[in-house]
């Protein structure tokens, strides 16, 4: 109570300046430039220590939905602002991410405010989708504007393998459940081409829907847009998908500006800091709501990483430490995750079951939280999702790598001495035999069956209801909510308004629930080697070695295998994206 007294004090000496730099904040008929370049998030994790930060070499934090949030609502208040130029190099977010960044900066439009993106590399599909909340588009010349669609990749390696002399034994409950099924097939089959094309699908519709808003609803024709990309910047012009194609030094004449004259750009971080309301600190600690992160693939223990990792120890740490904090009212559980290690769902889920016990726990589903993912969000209380996210895959996958004949070209021999018949089981020397397998497919069977009815408790419903919807199948949010699986459709904000709901608090800013220890961050050379991997078009075979951790039948694997999108870059050339 002191340190607060005092200051609180200190905030009152410093208010008189403060008022006066809100006041002059920017002039009369400004605009404040929004930059992008990079990765955009939900929300910004606190910083690590300087040394892990000096270790990583990390960048400076990417920018948060829950910032651009604090700066519309602002702008939308100050009467001095005419509008917001969102100025785009580069983007790289999941479709849950720009959905929720689109809807704040489209709110913004409904305060009388003018919206302008200016895109001077061009524009594809996620640029064309956010864009098109804006007012106006503003492109650079000589570049492409390229809502092109989407399309994914699968790369197929039985034949491959074989040349090498390995074999795949794959160990899958659910139809659908494909994670594995390029170690065994060599096409694709019709059930992951199925559920695939729905999920294309749904991300087309939403553009489509989105460039509508450009066409004064007229679905037809964003769809043609879409079928006869790429465009060259003038033709956009001429067609109406964007509005202006200008240099950096001609967005005056854009904003409204006379011949020679310019219109004043106050940079978004710097208005932030003078516009931000001074927040005095309680005397007492005020409830508020918990934010516990499950990113990435879900792991027991993590020796490194090429990514985000949701390791079990720390999660489950997080959140017995959310159920015995007094001053957490409730908590939201951010999934962004394909699933993972079966057992270390399972742990988390059962301390998510704990938790709910005593507090309210909503389960935000991110850009992919399916398999594990969504077994960890089944104990939730409330589940929210965005139209765009991958979630349900309710299914199991285990697979057993034989090197026999790998070790036969290379000239190495095997002796086994065992002592119990099956001391040998899953060595990679030797297949499965006929009785050991129906061990194993008993095994996998019965933690299909565990996760359905996890899955029937959480969401109440009896499991032959869960049981056809499960298979293995994935859904887009908007599916899935409609199937049942997802309560509402909403951003994470939404999530966080409910949980306040039910706790009964003030709305507020949730706080992060850290474990004790974090792990260190992925070393620079693993992402860059995953990025490369990722160019060569072996992102998805990498993706399931990351992603099942130990893809063989001693650890059953809830997991969901992203293949690679191919769309086009921010400049219009072809790349390849993960979903």
């Amino acid at each position: 109570m002191l340190s607060a007294l005092l200051l609180n004090f200190i905030l009152v000496l410093l208010l008189p300046i403060r008022l006066l730099r809100r006041a002059f904040a920017a002039p009369r008929g400004a605009y404040v430039l929004l930059s992008i370049d990079g990765r955009v998030v939900d929300h910004v994790s606190p910083k690590r220590t300087r040394l892990s930060s000096f270790l990583s070499r990390r960048a400076p934090p990417p920018l948060s939905v829950v910032r651009v949030r604090e700066l519309c609502a602002l702008l939308a208040k100050d009467t001095r602002i005419a509008g917001l130029v969102v100025r785009i190099q580069s983007l790289s977010a999941g479709p849950s991410v720009l959905a929720s960044l689109r809807k704040e900066l489209l709110a913004l439009r409904t305060h009388n405010k003018d919206l302008v993106f200016d895109l001077p590399m061009g524009a594809d599909n996620d640029l064309m989708y956010l864009a098109s909340a804006g007012k106006r588009i503003v492109v650079g010349p000589e570049t492409s504007v390229a809502p092109i669609g989407y399309a994914a990749e699968a790369r197929y390696v039985r034949r491959a393998l074989q040349k090498l002399g390995i074999t795949a034994e794959v160990f899958a409950k659910g139809t659908y459940k494909s994670a594995a099924e390029p170690l065994v097939l060599d096409a694709m089959s019709d059930a992951q081409r199925e559920q695939l094309g729905e999920l294309l699908k749904a991300r087309h519709d939403a553009l489509v829907e989105a460039l509508a808003a450009r066409t004064g609803g007229d679905k037809q024709k964003a769809a043609s847009w879409i079928d006869e990309a790429p465009h060259r910047a003038v033709d956009a012009l001429r067609l109406g998908l964007v509005d202006a194609v200008v240099y950096e030094d001609g967005l005056d004449g854009v904003l409204g500006a006379a011949p020679g004259e310019s219109v004043p750009l106050v940079d978004a971080d710097d208005y932030l800091g003078r516009r931000r309301p001074t927040r005095f600190r309680p005397f007492l600690p005020r409830p508020v709501v918990g934010l516990v992160e499950v990113h990435g693939p879900i792991v027991s223990t993590a020796r490194f990483a090429m990514g985000p990792m949701a390791i079990e120890e720390e999660i489950v740490s997080a959140l017995r430490l959310a159920r015995a904090n007094k001053r957490l009212a409730a908590v939201v559980l951010h999934i962004d995750s394909p699933g993972g290690s079966a057992l270390a769902s399972d742990r988390i889920h059962h301390e998510v079951e704990r938790l709910a016990e005593v507090k309210p726990i909503v389960a935000y589903l991110s850009n992919v939280a399916a398999s594990g993912g969504y077994y960890v969000a089944a104990g939730a209380r409330l589940i929210v999702a965005e139209p765009e996210t991958v979630t349900g895959s309710i299914g199991v996958v285990s697979a057993h790598f034989v090197l026999r004949g790998l070790f036969d070209k290379l000239g190495v021999t095997t002796e086994v001495v065992k002592a119990g018949a099956r001391a040998d089981l899953l060595s990679p020397t030797r297949p499965v035999e006929e009785d050991e397998r129906r061990i194993v497919e008993a095994e996998i069977d019965g933690f299909y069956r565990t996760f359905l009815n996890v899955v029937a408790r959480g969401r109440k419903r009896p499991v032959h209801e869960i049981e056809k919807l499960a298979e293995g199948r994935v859904y887009s949010g908007r599916r899935a909510q409609e199937l049942g699986l997802v309560d509402e459709l909403g951003s994470c904000a939404d999530a966080v308004r409910r949980a306040s709901e039910f706790a009964g608090v003030a709305l507020r800013e949730p706080v992060l629930v850290r474990p004790p220890h974090e792990p260190m961050p992925p070393a620079p050379m693993m992402s860059a080697a995953k990025a490369v991997l990722g160019v060569l078009g072996c992102g998805a075979l990498l993706s399931r070695v990351v992603l099942g951790v130990n893809l063989h039948a001693r650890e059953r694997v809830l997991v969901y295998a992203p293949l690679p999108l191919v769309e086009s870059g921010s400049d219009g050339r072809t790349g390849v994206d993960s979903p």
